[in-house]
């Protein structure tokens, strides 16, 4: 068996050097929209629903949550908006992975709780 399989710290710090070259310099850069519909390409949300409307709670949440763990940079600058990420942060952070969690929080203080 391969040695990173075998050990959960291996995946864990794979997991957050993944993410963290996911960043944006700064949460300025979530540009995204604030409300109507969001189409979320294929590279993103693969299988279900695709097209989401930030006017509604759950599928806010859900866009969020979907792009932090798929988006590449472009995705979560295009996609994101920092105010929303602010917002949904109290409760988003405890639905999304801990390597993602983790990453997020060490780059960007103003998410820690």
């Amino acid at each position: 068996m391969d040695a990173v399989h075998d050990d959960p710290s291996a995946i864990a710090s794979l997991l957050r050097a993944r993410y963290k070259q996911r960043l944006p310099s700064t949460l300025n850069e979530l540009t995204g929209p604030e409300h109507g519909m969001v189409e979320l390409p294929l590279h993103i949300a693969w299988s279900g629903l695709r097209t989401l409307d930030l006017g509604l709670p759950r599928q806010r949440m859900s866009l969020y949550r979907t792009v932090l763990a798929e988006g590449m940079r472009d995705d979560l600058c295009r996609f994101l908006n920092r105010d929303i990420l602010l917002e949904l942060w109290p409760v988003l952070h405890k639905l999304i992975s801990r390597a993602i969690k983790d990453v997020w929080e060490e780059a960007f203080p103003e998410l820690r709780p």
